[in-house]
């Protein structure tokens, strides 16, 4: 019986994860099959590294979707595997560091300055395909009729948004899900799916495999792209000890939570899922249902993986038509924005220090408005090459007001 009641809130976190998890690799053409299969095998290599201490599950990572969009058109499918594989020594760089000088050398580093505009960079970046999207459009043609496709986009949005700020406090963890959900059924009834693919598709069915190519263009590209996810994975430990009232900072330690997500990002990007992070759905969940558990993280980790082979369950996932995931973009993205400038709100970082306008403005104009740097044969541009430069920034500009 103690089993069972342990499954049946495996279930529950994944269902609560699920709706975000699945939305990157359905955002920037991977497999969702690999997603389910990355999370689930990172969260058991994550459990490994912690001694299964910490109820973190880890999904899919929203702070990747426009570097891997941009990424695959760039390199191709197997040099951003690689990438992606290479995006996961961040993690044990900031390990190391923290094991080393401890948390307040990473917050030294990356002040709420450098993270906050980098952060909206993320979220504004891919903003365009978010729009496309919602008038039915992928690569500048028109794939599905665009009055119905705005009606589609736009009934998606409405009840997302409906269920994040009207729901009950279970809805309010699934709002992506719901929402994408009744966005499908719409578009069923309006005749814009095609079921041909998932009444072909095999019940039981492996995942497609891809395989990385060395590439270290992508590489050093997806590198600084890390760096915000490595610190909201800080954070997001950090809140799951404050709802289990655990120091989990001190045991298993932050230098252990690192290496073990670090470990799940390298292993999701190997096999062609997108990387890994912690889920504030689901530090919500636990606060919710006061089941703090480790053992569940397990669970819903197996099911995971067991979906990954669930031939017809991820046909049905590529189905869902362009509108409905662009209706639930234009909420998203703009809320990764958000939570930049939350970021920036919550320090009271002062825009009126030189120091600060310059980083932020830089980091803004040069992460949005598309530029590329090259130098030889290796290129920076968008997430990566902001947190680039901000960080070179915040290091050599003065704290101090220039006096004259």
């Amino acid at each position: 019986m103690q089993y069972l009641k342990q499954a049946v809130a495996g279930a529950q976190i994944l269902f609560v994860a699920f709706g975000a998890m699945v939305l990157v690799p359905l955002l920037t053409g991977l497999n969702p099959a690999m997603a389910l299969l990355g999370a689930g095998i990172g969260t058991l290599l994550f459990q490994l590294l912690t001694g299964r201490k910490v109820p973190i599950f880890l999904g899919s990572s929203f702070a990747f979707i426009a570097p891997i969009i941009y990424s695959i058109q760039e390199w191709g499918m197997g040099g951003t595997m690689f990438g992606l594989f290479a995006a996961g020594f961040m993690y044990f760089v900031f390990a190391a560091l923290v094991k080393w000088r401890g948390l307040d050398a990473v917050h030294k580093l990356l002040p709420p300055v450098v993270i906050g505009p980098v952060i909206m960079v993320i979220g504004l970046s891919v903003a365009a395909v978010a729009g496309q999207m919602a008038m039915g459009q992928a690569g500048g043609e028109q794939k599905y009729d665009y009055v119905q496709s705005l009606m589609l986009s736009g009934f998606t949005f409405a009840v997302t948004v409906v269920i994040a700020v009207f729901g009950s406090r279970m809805m309010k963890l699934v709002p992506i899900l719901i929402g994408v959900t009744s966005g499908y059924l719409l578009a069923w009834m309006l005749g814009m799916v095609d079921t041909a693919n998932v009444a072909a598709a095999k019940w039981f069915a492996v995942p497609e495999f891809h395989k990385p190519e060395i590439n270290w263009q992508a590489a050093l590209f997806m590198l600084p792209v890390a760096i915000a996810p490595a610190i909201e994975h800080i954070g997001g430990v950090l809140a799951v000890g404050k709802v289990t009232g655990e120091d989990y900072a001190a045991d298993p330690g932050l230098h252990r939570t690192l290496a073990g997500d670090g470990l799940g990002v390298c292993v999701a990007g190997l096999i062609g899922g997108p990387p890994v992070t912690t889920y504030g759905e689901v530090t919500g969940a636990v606060m919710l249902t006061k089941n703090s558990n480790p053992v569940i993280m397990t669970w819903a980790a197996v099911f995971a993986i067991c979906m990954a082979f669930f031939g017809k369950f991820n046909a049905f996932l590529s189905s869902i038509p362009l509108p409905v995931m662009g209706g639930v973009m234009i909420l998203l993205f703009g809320t990764i924005a958000s939570l930049g400038l939350k970021t920036l709100i919550d320090a009271q970082v002062d825009l009126m220090k030189p120091k600060n306008l310059v980083i932020v403005s830089s980091v803004l104009t040069t992460g949005v408005g598309g530029m590329l740097v090259k130098v030889g044969n290796v290129s920076f541009a968008g997430v990566g090459l902001c947190a680039i430069l901000a960080i070179v920034l915040n290091l050599v500009l003065p704290d101090e007001k220039i006096v004259r």
